[in-house]
């Protein structure tokens, strides 16, 4: 097969690549784009092209008018598509894809998030093994997402931050790996999201619930109360989905 035919297992790990990390990124001296790029047997500047493919048919990208280069629009679409219709299917898929063209398996490439579950057995476990490694990747394009920072406080260390579901994962299927349904937040903001202490309007300012704005409390006033009407960092591709911020300042938030 001559090498400009790129294979659909190419394009979903590209894809793959895509959704973690930032758009400025996109370029052949990235290490990860290398380290793709080593294992599909592609130059750099190959794959570089193709995530650029990938950001000229973003619907993000194209209300910015980035047109990225769309020589290979026809390749990609597809792939795109197939993500609209069905994420948990092809992130899982592409995960597997990618943890065997590394020699492994995914089992084993996520055995530290799968450590408790390893008693199940069956449907059960394989299950169980799609919704943790899904959950990790959705941690992982979230964290890009905000450029590895909270939203609320530009906090950046990783081992504080959550991946935080706008709708619940429980509660809405169809947005549960939808990244416009992610808030990368730090504990404490997420916690307090979470349970309707805080909200995001359409405009992507944050509301604290009245209780802690009348508080005297000096931590709720350094912590919450100061970014009462402040805007959250404006994520570098999937900005929060209105509707859903609205759907849940109507269910959750304190008021």
């Amino acid at each position: 097969m001559p090498r400009n035919n790129w294979t659909r297992e190419e394009l979903i790990l590209t894809f793959n690549l895509y959704l973690k990390i930032p758009f400025g990124k996109f370029h052949h001296g990235n290490k990860e784009v290398i380290e793709l790029a080593s294992l599909i047997h592609r130059t750099p500047s190959a794959v570089a092209m193709r995530l650029s493919n990938f950001a000229s048919i973003d619907p993000y990208h194209q209300k910015r008018g980035i047109a990225g280069l769309r020589g290979g629009i026809a390749q990609v679409q597809p792939i795109w598509n197939e993500f609209s219709e069905n994420k948990e299917d092809l992130i899982f898929e592409s995960e597997k894809i990618l943890a065997q063209i590394q020699k492994t398996t995914v089992e084993n490439k996520y055995g530290d998030i799968l450590k408790d579950i390893e008693n199940l057995e069956g449907e059960t476990k394989i299950r169980a093994v799609k919704t943790r490694i899904n959950q990790n990747v959705f941690r992982q394009i979230v964290l890009a997402n905000y450029d590895g920072k909270c939203a609320v406080t530009g906090f950046n260390s990783a081992n504080f931050l959550i991946a935080s579901h706008i709708i619940p994962w429980s509660v809405d299927k169809k947005n549960r790996l939808n990244p416009q349904n992610g808030i990368l937040l730090n504990t404490l903001h997420d916690k307090a999201f979470e349970n309707g202490f805080m909200a995001i309007d359409n405009e992507f300012q944050i509301l604290i619930c009245k209780d802690f704005l009348k508080s005297k409390d000096s931590f709720i006033q350094s912590y919450f109360s100061a970014f009462h009407n402040k805007k959250i960092q404006i994520p570098v591709r999937f900005l929060p989905d209105t509707e859903l911020l609205e759907k849940h300042f109507a269910e959750k938030f304190l008021g």
